[in-house]
Parts: structure tokens; C-alpha cells; sequence
């Protein structure tokens, strides 16, 4: 991929990130240099050529399907598994893509509300095991209460775990997962070795084997059980195959709950966070969207609070400034041609979400949380993507949005909130990688008043 533009060097992104530095600012700041698009050289996984305009994220999400597929190696392999639908590609993708996507259906999904409902509920109330509840004075460590929140739904989705007992096990060992793989491992292949069972490879590793164990166990224990109709996406799973009548192997099946179980509840959350974030630093804002939920009611079903408009534009703006996965990567099984520039077989291209989210031809003063905009035009896909785009977009997108707006309403409904002087004012906490998204450096925290 040599075009004469300038590219970075190989080890300027590596770099950026185990400093903390943002990462929007870092692609603002290589567009400033080299225009778009771009070359960005990943440290173990190549070079990739970057857009963050409309018409470049309309040219790679419009590209043929059987010309594009994932990176390989890609940074999150070892943790949702050569399996995993992320990964997938080909007639592998589709195949795999039509056995998930009906446990995402919008019928699906708003069954959740309930569920979802209570989860926050729980949360607030010091009901969830290790929780505390919000009583004025209390100060709310919003990672971890959105992340509890979060993986008590997605563990109900998916498992159809019920048992403060099973979901403990879950939680113990999804948060070991989590925290085992961490920013080295993930953007330097080369540290992915054991050393006698002490090298953070191993303790990811062994973590990884836990939660596997606990997955596999489930998926046995409905394997060898009568199959009553499910709600959980586990019980679709095992009641239906692929179209040629085959089912998915054990193995297969494991990878694809534990993509779902870790991505469908880390990028959920780290939304979560900037939302009340973003809310709390603006009371015009937080003013109108609470007197929208007053209007709907206490007693306002799921599915209506998640129609509420300006709830809808508050979490739509959230997703712009801040898209849980920053990056969307496609590799190149043939020639293309991407914005005047030609690629080959094996070349990486992708869309640099950030700077598509901020395209002054597009969003008018894009550094402001503004949720107006969303309900003053409508945006298409190919300006607002912060779940992916074209055939492969994020399957759980439709439940990351209603998870988002419902538990988002819940928390402004039955409590009320203040962020400390050193977050409400000045510039937003630097936005880094964390596991499979992207979220604030450090935990933002809040304090329960009356």
C-alpha cells in the first residue's frame, strides 16, 4: 500500500495508547497531517488506509460482501475466538449471521424490557450482590454499576440465568476475563507467549478456560434437557440449525455466547457512562429529557420510554461523540479503490468512526453534546455509524440502543445525581481502549443527593 502518503511510525499508535492519549484526538491529529485518507501502521497487524468522510464509509460499507472480510490477526481474537461472528467471513459470515440475527429481532428484544427494567432497578436499590444502594451521600462508581447492570441483563438474555448463585459464578469469572486481557496484550501479538504460568498470557488464558467451563456447562446441560419453548438466546440456539439442518458445534456455540456475552454488555455500558456524563454537565439538558419522562408516567412501559424522542436524540448523541468501537476494519479479498486510492488483495482499509461522527460538512459545532440535532433531521448510515455498517453491522445493536435508553430512563427517574466540580466543568475524560470498546480513562464517579 504505497501510495506516497505519509503513514505513521510503526510505532506512534502503541505508543499513544499505553500513554493515554485520546484516541479521537489521535485520528483528528493524523487526518490534520496527511488529509484523507490516511495510513495508519498497527504495531503486529499491518497498515490499514483510514476515512472519516461520508463518502469513504458509503464506499467500504457498499463494497461487494465476498470482497471484504475481517483482519487477520485481529487484536480481539483471543478473546471472542476464531468462531466468534465478529471474525467470520464469507459464506461462513452469512451462514453464522442467519442463525444469530433472529434472537435480535425487534419482537425479541422488547421482551427484555422488563428484565432490563430490573436490572437498573436492582442496581439502584443495592439489590445486585456487591451493590450498594443509592441513598443520598452515596458516591456511584458508574463503571462498575453500568457494567453490573449490563451483565445482569445480557447473563438473563443469553443464559437465562436466575440464580444469584450461577450469576455470581458468571460475574467472578467474566470480570477475571476482562480484566486478564489487557491493552499490551491486545495491541502486541508478540507478548501473547507463556513463561511457567506467570506471564499475563497465562492469566488470560486461565481465565479465558474458567469462563469457557462455565459456558460449556450450560450449553450441556440444555443439550441433555427437554427443550421447552425459551425466551434466552442460548435456548434459540440449541432449538434451531443452520439451513442445511445441521447444528452448530459445541465449540462453535461456545465462542459465539462468549463474543455475546462480553461485547453485549462492555460497549452497552461504556455508553451508559458517557450518557449520565454528558447529562449531568448540561442541565438544560438533563431538565428537558426529565421532564419527558415525568410526562410518560412512573408506571411508563419499556417499550414506550424507549420511543420517547428526546430520550432517543440524548442516546443518539451519546453514540456520536462517543461509539463504543472507534474503528470499523475491512480486509481486502481482491483490488478496490477506496476514495482515489487503490488497494490490493490483502490491504486493510477502514472507517475512522470519530472523525465521521465529527464532519464539519455534516454536524454543525460537532464538539458539543447537542441532542437536538437528532430530532431536527435524520442522519443516514453513511454519517452516523456507531455501530458499524452494511452487511456487517453489530447484530445486537438493536438491544445495545433499547438496553440503553431504558436503563438511562430508570436511573433519571429514581434518583438524582450530581458529578464532582472536577468533572462537571473542563474538558471530558480522555476516551481509551478497554477490553473490546472504548471508554473513559478512568471510572467517572457520581454522588447520590436528595
Amino acid at each position: 500500500m504505497d501510495d506516497g502518503l505519509p503513514s505513521v511510525p510503526r510505532f506512534a499508535v502503541l505508543h499513544a495508547l499505553a500513554a493515554g492519549v485520546d484516541f479521537e484526538r489521535y485520528f483528528r491529529w493524523r487526518r490534520s497531517r496527511a488529509g484523507d485518507p490516511f495510513f495508519v501502521r498497527f504495531p503486529g497487524f499491518g497498515s490499514a488506509l483510514f476515512t472519516g468522510t461520508p463518502a469513504g464509509a458509503r464506499e467500504i460499507f457498499r463494497a461487494p460482501p465476498d470482497l471484504t472480510e475481517p483482519p487477520r490477526p485481529n487484536p480481539i481474537e483471543p478473546m471472542v475466538g476464531t468462531a466468534s461472528l465478529i471474525l467470520a467471513a464469507g459464506a461462513r459470515h452469512r451462514r453464522d449471521r442467519t442463525l444469530l440475527a433472529p434472537a435480535f429481532h425487534g419482537a425479541r428484544i422488547r421482551a427484555y424490557g422488563e428484565l432490563i427494567g430490573d436490572s437498573a432497578d436492582d442496581e439502584i436499590s443495592g439489590d445486585t450482590a456487591g451493590s450498594t444502594a443509592w441513598r443520598p451521600g452515596v458516591r456511584v462508581d458508574s463503571r462498575a454499576a453500568a457494567r453490573s447492570i449490563t451483565l445482569r441483563v445480557i447473563l438473563t438474555a443469553v443464559f437465562g440465568v436466575d440464580s444469584d448463585e450461577r450469576r455470581g459464578e458468571y460475574t467472578a469469572a467474566v470480570t477475571e476475563f476482562l480484566t486478564a486481557f489487557s491493552g499490551p496484550l491486545m495491541l502486541v501479538p508478540a507478548l501473547r507467549r507463556g513463561l511457567f504460568g506467570q506471564a499475563p498470557w497465562d492469566r488470560f488464558v486461565a481465565a479465558r478456560a474458567r469462563l469457557d467451563r462455565l459456558i460449556h456447562a450450560d450449553i450441556a446441560r440444555r443439550r441433555g434437557a427437554p427443550r421447552p419453548a425459551s425466551t434466552d438466546i442460548l435456548g434459540l440456539l440449541l432449538s434451531t440449525g443452520y439451513d442445511d439442518g445441521t447444528a452448530i458445534s459445541d465449540n462453535d456455540l461456545c465462542e459465539q455466547l462468549r463474543t455475546l456475552l462480553v461485547a453485549g454488555h462492555e460497549t452497552t455500558a461504556t455508553s451508559l457512562v458517557w450518557a449520565l456524563f454528558h447529562v449531568h454537565r448540561e442541565p438544560a439538558v438533563l431538565e428537558r429529557l426529565r421532564a419527558e419522562l415525568r410526562a410518560a408516567g412512573p408506571g411508563a412501559h419499556p417499550a414506550e420510554l424507549a420511543r420517547l424522542p428526546y430520550l432517543d436524540a440524548v442516546c443518539q448523541e451519546t453514540l456520536r461523540l462517543h461509539p463504543a468501537v472507534p474503528i470499523v476494519l475491512r480486509r481486502l479479498t481482491g483490488p478496490f479503490e477506496l476514495r482515489g486510492v487503490a488497494l490490493a488483495a490483502g490491504d486493510t482499509m477502514g472507517v475512522a468512526v470519530p472523525l465521521l461522527h465529527s464532519d464539519s460538512g455534516v454536524w454543525q459545532d460537532p464538539e458539543r453534546f447537542r441532542p437536538e440535532r437528532f430530532l431536527e433531521r435524520r442522519y443516514s448510515p453513511f454519517e452516523f455509524a456507531p455501530f458499524g455498517g452494511g452487511h456487517r453491522r453489530c447484530v445486537g445493536a438493536t438491544l445495545a440502543e433499547y438496553e440503553l435508553r431504558i436503563v438511562l430512563a430508570r436511573i433519571l427517574d429514581r434518583v438524582r445525581l450530581t458529578l464532582p466540580p472536577r468533572y462537571a466543568r473542563g474538558r471530558a475524560p480522555l476516551s481509551v481502549p478497554h477490553n473490546i470498546a472504548t471508554g473513559p480513562h478512568r471510572s467517572i464517579p457520581f454522588d447520590v443527593v436528595a
